[in-house]
C-alpha cells in the first residue's frame, strides 16, 4: 500500500531542509580520487567512512585480502556496510553504489576533482557514476529514520570499490562472504527510468603464435601477423552478422563486437612470432553466454588451421553475464516506478541498457533488483566517462526521495 500522508510529508520534508548537506557530501566524495584503474581505491573508502560517521551511521568497514585484490588488477579495496534494523522481520534490502570510477581523461572545463557547481549542476569525475548514490542511498535511510513510519525490516547500504574493475571483489564478495544475505537490492542508477536488464560482456585474448625470421627470407618463417588478419577478417565477418540478432528488451539493440587492442611484432625486416589482440564481445540477455564464447573460439580456431606452423591460444579474461528479472521482483518495479513518476513529474518506466554493472552479482544469487539512483535518463547525458561528468542537484534530490518513499512501502 501506499505511505500516508504524513510520512510522505515528512519525507519530503526532511530532504528539502538537507540539500546544502547532500551537496557537501558529495562535493567531499569527489574530491578524493578513486580511479580503477589503478585501483587504489581503499582511501576513499576511509574517507566516505569517516563522512558517514559524522551522519551517525555504524560503518562497517570489510577490507579485501591482497592477493584477491592484486588478482583484479587493483591495489587496495575496502567494501563499506551499513546496516538499519525496523521493527522485526521484514525484508532486507541492499544499496548500492560504486566510488571507483575511470580516469579523467582530457578536455575538461574544469578541475575533474573539484565538485565546480554551476547553475544547480556539479561537475567531477563520480559525480553522477557514482558517488551520487552515496549520498542518495544515505540521505534516503536518514529520511526513512526520520518518517515516522512503522517500518519492518533491514536497509543495507553496499558501497563497493570495484564496479570497473568487474565488481567480483566487490558485490559478488560481499554476497559469497556471507556478509549480506539480501532479499531486493537497489544498484546505482538514473532518475528517469528504472533499469531492469543489461547487457553481458565477454572479454578474450588471443595470442597467435609462428616463428620468426629475416623478412629477406620471409619463407623460412610463420608470420604470425598474417594469420591474426586472418582471425581479424574473420571476427569482422561474424561482427556483421550480429546486427540480425535483436533482443526483446527495450533499451538493448542487437549484440556487438569490437577489437580493441592488438600488440605484437619484434621489428620491421623480422617476420612476427607473436601477435596479441583483445575483443569484446557485448551479450544481450537472450543469448547464452558459453554458446557465445564457444562459437568466438571455433570461428578463431578455424580461421587459422590450414596455416602450417601457427597456433592461436584464446584464454578468456572476463565474463560478465546478462542481467535479468529475477521472479518476484515485480513488487519493487511497480513500486519504484510509480513513486518516480509522481516525484519526477513525468512517466518513468523500465528499460534495458547496452552496457554491463555489478549489479549482476546480485540477480545472479537471486536477489531482486533493479538499478536506479540519481541522474538522468542516461550515461551520455551524464557524461559518464568523458569529460565534464555533470549531475543536476535536483535530480539528486528527487532520486533521494523516490527511494526513500520506495523503501518505507516495502518496508511498511
Amino acid at each position: 500500500m501506499p505511505l500516508d500522508k504524513a510520512a510522505i510529508t515528512a519525507i519530503h520534508d526532511f530532504i528539502a531542509a538537507q540539500q546544502g548537506n547532500m551537496q557537501s557530501l558529495l562535493a567531499e566524495l569527489v574530491k578524493v580520487p578513486s580511479d580503477n584503474p589503478p585501483g587504489d581505491c581503499a582511501p576513499h573508502a576511509n574517507r566516505a567512512a569517516e563522512l558517514l560517521e559524522k551522519l551517525g551511521f555504524t560503518v562497517e568497514r570489510h577490507p579485501v585480502p591482497d592477493d584477491l585484490v592484486k588478482q583484479n588488477g587493483m591495489i587496495s579495496c575496502t567494501n563499506l556496510v551499513i546496516r538499519k534494523k525496523f521493527g522485526s522481520g521484514g525484508p532486507v534490502v541492499a544499496l548500492n553504489a560504486h566510488g571507483d570510477v575511470v580516469a579523467p581523461g582530457e578536455g575538461w572545463s574544469v578541475d575533474p576533482y573539484a565538485a565546480v557547481v554551476k547553475d544547480g549542476v556539479m561537475y567531477g569525475r563520480g559525480v553522477a557514476v557514482s558517488k551520487s548514490d552515496f549520498v542518495t542511498y544515505a540521505y534516503a535511510l536518514l529520511a526513512l529514520e526520520q518518517s515516522g513510519a512503522r517500518l519492518n525490516g533491514t536497509i543495507e547500504l553496499h558501497l563497493t570499490y570495484d564496479e570497473e574493475a568487474g565488481g567480483a571483489i566487490g558485490p559478488q564478495w560481499l554476497i559469497e562472504q556471507g556478509i549480506s544475505k539480501p532479499d531486493y537490492a537497489f544498484s546505482a542508477g538514473f532518475s528517469y527510468a528504472v533499469t531492469t536488464a543489461h547487457n553481458g560482456c565477454l572479454h578474450l585474448e588471443v595470442t597467435v603464435n609462428g616463428k620468426s625470421a629475416h623478412a629477406a627470407r620471409p619463407d623460412t618463417g610463420h608470420d604470425a601477423l598474417e594469420a591474426a588478419t586472418k582471425i581479424l577478417n574473420a571476427l569482422y565477418a561474424y561482427r556483421d552478422t550480429l546486427s540480425g540478432i535483436h533482443s526483446k528488451t527495450e533499451g538493448i539493440t542487437s549484440p556487438s563486437l569490437v577489437v580493441g587492442l592488438i600488440k605484437g611484432g619484434i621489428n620491421t625486416n623480422v617476420v612476427p612470432d607473436k601477435v596479441s589482440l583483445r575483443l569484446d564481445r557485448r551479450i544481450i540477455p537472450e543469448e547464452n553466454p558459453e554458446q557465445v564464447e564457444a562459437n568466438l573460439r571455433n570461428l578463431i580456431a578455424h580461421a587459422v588451421q590450414d596455416l602450417p606452423g601457427i597456433t592461436a591460444h584464446v584464454t578468456r579474461i572476463m565474463l560478465a553475464r546478462p542481467f535479468g528479472a529475477v521472479p518476484g521482483v515485480e513488487k519493487l518495479i511497480n513500486i519504484l516506478t510509480r513513486n518516480a513518476s509522481e516525484i519526477m513529474g513525468k512517466p518513468v518506466g523500465t528499460e534495458g541498457i547496452p552496457l554491463y554493472t555489478d549489479a549482476r552479482h546480485y540477480s545472479a544469487a537471486g536477489i531482486k533488483t533493479v538499478l536506479y539512483g540519481a541522474g538522468p535518463r542516461n550515461l551520455l547525458e551524464a557524461n559518464g566517462h568523458r569529460a565534464d561528468e555533470k549531475l543536476v542537484l535536483t535530480d539528486l534530490y528527487k532520486a533521494t526521495e523516490v527511494v526513500a518513499r520506495t523503501l518505507a512501502e516495502l518496508l511498511g
